[in-house]
């Protein structure tokens, strides 16, 4: 006598992480790979298609826009939190300023061995230009309707006042950074490190400050939790149609520029 066997599909369901790509600078506008605008899309399906067990984040950033890197991390707990779905990360080459603002987001932290992290701090550059003008006998000539509209002018000198001003908004971005890494860090940073210097370290350093959770590779760390007969879905940010066929050469030409000058701050 045959016996029929009937297989229910949702049941021994191999278990579904989903893994958010996040690699490249941080930024608003048009040549930054990595902001609110782009990745919400991503982020809302990594974690709501196929039941995920976790979302994994895959982060090779130098970081960027402090406000981007807090948008997207406060996108990323909201829908941890209201799903309930544990969030992991794994950082490549580097998780620093903004890139380790993203990292903090995740439930835990694992890194390489020579993973570069930390940098938490804020920056602001620009250039002086005035002295050149001088020289070739330009006037820079300008008007305004309040008296801080022309803070800190690249053709005028640097006043005192308004580097003051500067230095209170970085110091406040600062604070709002730190305020971040100690919410989610918790009492597993160091307490005998300064480590809201702007410093950074190689991944088992950070670990040791409590930056990081461990030494550990995304694929192995991730079957080692979940079981070896989990599954990977992949998400990440997608180029355009004209992108892709070089109709913005000069414009992400420039963008290349600017993310190698911002990785080889870190000897990358």
């Amino acid at each position: 006598m045959n016996t029929m066997k009937f297989k229910i599909p949702f049941l021994n369901r191999k278990p579904v992480v989903s893994v958010v790509r996040l690699a490249g600078m941080i930024g608003s506008g048009g040549r930054a790979q990595l902001n609110d605008e782009i990745l919400a899309p991503v982020i809302g399906k990594a974690f709501s298609r196929g039941r995920p067990k976790a979302v994994a984040l895959s982060i090779n950033s130098p970081g960027g826009s402090p406000v981007q890197s807090s948008l997207i991390a406060a996108r990323i707990r909201r829908e941890a939190e209201e799903r309930g779905i544990p969030v992991h990360a794994f950082v490549e080459d580097v998780a620093a300023s903004g890139g380790y603002w993203l990292a903090a987001a995740a439930d835990d932290i694992w890194v390489d061995e020579n993973s570069v992290l930390g940098s938490i701090g804020v920056i602001a550059a620009g250039f002086g230009a005035h002295a050149l003008l001088e020289r070739h006998g330009i006037e820079r000539r300008i008007h305004t309707a309040g008296k801080s509209k022309s803070m800190l002018d690249p053709f005028k000198p640097e006043k005192e006042e308004d580097v003051l001003r500067l230095q209170s908004l970085l110091d406040s971005m600062h604070e709002s950074f730190i305020g971040h890494v100690k919410s989610r860090r918790g009492d597993r940073l160091s307490r005998e490190t300064d480590l809201f210097t702007g410093e950074f370290w190689l991944g088992t350093r950070a670990v040791e400050f409590g930056l990081a959770d461990g030494v550990a590779h995304m694929e192995s760390k991730l079957r080692e939790i979940y079981g070896e007969k989990v599954r990977f879905s992949m998400y990440g940010p997608k180029k355009g149609f004209f992108r892709r066929f070089g109709a913005e050469m000069a414009r992400d030409a420039m963008t290349e520029i600017e993310e190698r000058a911002a990785y080889a701050r870190f000897g990358l």
